[in-house]
């Protein structure tokens, strides 16, 4: 299987189901395939019919989104969702929430897991959506138990808050002590610090992505590699 991602340091879509597949041992080729300025992305046509990453393709099988590939990936390895059926129902929502809503956090808090940034009049929806984050993530932590969502194990629901244990690094959002804790976890976790060290490490800047940092508030670290003249 080729999974096909963007830039690390922004693509909280393409982490999802990259950390799911690494976390589970899942055999893949990752291609990366940077970011080109706004506007539709006409390099990734070339292997995804939405034009948007991530996308897995598998022999003749193309898969375009990422609750998409969770899903088929589950047919084949069942430990994607949680084994009980009260958790794996959990967890589905959960997940689902995730991929349709959050828009505040997403459009005010873009992922950019090398930069700090202290937001600067953000609207009131910003704290209501972190305050929805913080007691969906309390509320699976207690019900099973943890130290994942859903129970013992690393499943899908964890996948798709991957991107926002890094997004809650880098805005440092007003976070219960449970919430706090569950986003240093997965910060630690062997794939999310590969993931982290790659988006340091990357050479490209995308304009787009920049400014929407900046229009957040003032950045206070930028610990990425310097870009080289030309980049």
């Amino acid at each position: 299987m080729k999974l096909y991602i963007a830039n690390k340091n922004y693509s909280s879509w393409s982490l999802r189901p990259w950390v799911l597949m690494r976390m589970l041992e899942i055999d893949f080729e990752e291609v990366l395939v940077p970011f080109q300025g706004g506007g539709p992305q006409a390099a990734f046509l070339a292997f995804s019919p939405s034009g948007k990453v991530p996308c897995l393709v598998d022999g003749k099988l193309t898969v375009w989104d990422s609750l998409a590939i969770a899903e088929t990936l589950a047919e084949r390895y069942p430990e994607v969702w949680p084994e009980r059926y009260t958790a794996r129902t959990w967890a589905r929502s959960a997940s689902a929430e995730m991929h349709s809503g959050f828009a505040t956090i997403r459009n005010v808090c873009g992922m950019s897991c090398g930069q700090r940034v202290e937001l600067v009049d953000p609207p009131a929806a910003l704290a209501k959506e972190w305050a929805r984050v913080d007691a969906l993530w309390c509320e699976g932590l207690a019900q099973f138990r943890g130290p994942f969502l859903a129970g013992t194990r690393f499943t899908a629901v964890d996948a798709f808050y991957a991107p926002v244990a890094f997004r809650a690094q880098t805005y440092s959002p007003s976070l219960s002590e449970e919430a706090q804790a569950y986003v240093e976890r997965l910060l630690a976790l062997a794939p999310m610090q590969a993931w982290y060290a790659d988006a340091l490490a990357e050479p490209w800047r995308d304009e787009d992505h920049e400014a929407e940092v900046r229009a957040a508030g003032r950045v206070t670290a930028d610990l990425r590699a310097p870009v080289s003249a030309g980049e």
